[in-house]
C-alpha cells in the first residue's frame, strides 16, 4: 500500500484494517469455538475437538462463520485504530520534543493508541459477543445492525460500552508490548518508516 510514518491517517488506517480484516477471516472459526467453549454449560468445558465437532454437527460449516460481519468490522476497527493512532500519536509526540525519543515515545503512543482501540472497539466486541452466543435453534438476531439496534433501544448508547475498563486494561499492556516489540525487532528484518 506504500504506507509511510508520514502517509495520511486514513492511508494507515486503511493498512491496518485490511490486515485485520484478513485475519479476522482465517481466524474467526477459532474465535467462534472460543466463545463456545467459554460459555459452555456444566462442570468442565468441552475440548476444541469436541467443540468443533458438536457446532459442524448442529450448524455445518456456516457455524464456524456465525458472527463474521461483526468479527471482520471489529477486527478492520481495531487494526486501523491501532495502527494509525500509534503512528499518529508517535509524531506528535516526537514533534512536541516533550518526551525523549526510542522507548518513552514508543510507549506512550502504544498506551494512547490502546485507549481509542478500547473506545472505538468496545461496541463491536459487545455486537460480536451477542452474535456468537445466540443460541442456533432460537436466533435472538438476524444480524450486526439488528444487534446493534436492540442493544442500543433496550440500554441506550452506553450499552455498547459495557466492559470498557475491562477492554481498555486488556488493551493498554498488550498493545504496549506488541508495538514496542516491534518497534525493536524492525531493525532487525530492515524495516524502515519510523520517525525517530
Amino acid at each position: 500500500m506504500g504506507v509511510t510514518a508520514k502517509s495520511h491517517f486514513f492511508l494507515k488506517f486503511s493498512a491496518g484494517s485490511a490486515a485485520g480484516a484478513i485475519g479476522s477471516i482465517v481466524g474467526n472459526p477459532f474465535d467462534v469455538l472460543k466463545t463456545r467453549m467459554m460459555t459452555a454449560e456444566g462442570k468442565e468445558p468441552p475440548s476444541m475437538g469436541k467443540a468443533a465437532s458438536e457446532l459442524y454437527k448442529q450448524q455445518g460449516m456456516g457455524g464456524f462463520y456465525r458472527g463474521l460481519e461483526a468479527n471482520v468490522m471489529r477486527a478492520m476497527v481495531l487494526n486501523g485504530t491501532k495502527m494509525a493512532c500509534y503512528d499518529q500519536i508517535k509524531l506528535m509526540i516526537v514533534q512536541s520534543g516533550v518526551i525523549p525519543n526510542g522507548l518513552p515515545t514508543q510507549f506512550c503512543a502504544a498506551f494512547g493508541a490502546g485507549f481509542f482501540m478500547a473506545t472505538t472497539v468496545a461496541p463491536f466486541d459487545m455486537i460480536r459477543t451477542k452474535l456468537m452466543n445466540q443460541p442456533p435453534d432460537a436466533k435472538i438476531y438476524s444480524g450486526f445492525v439488528d444487534c446493534f439496534l436492540k442493544i442500543v433501544g433496550k440500554g441506550g448508547p452506553q450499552a455498547l460500552y459495557a466492559g470498557f475498563i475491562p477492554i481498555w486494561a486488556r488493551f493498554a499492556p498488550t498493545t504496549c508490548l506488541q508495538l514496542v516489540i516491534f518497534e525493536q525487532i524492525k531493525p532487525i528484518f530492515g524495516v524502515s518508516g519510523g520517525m525517530e
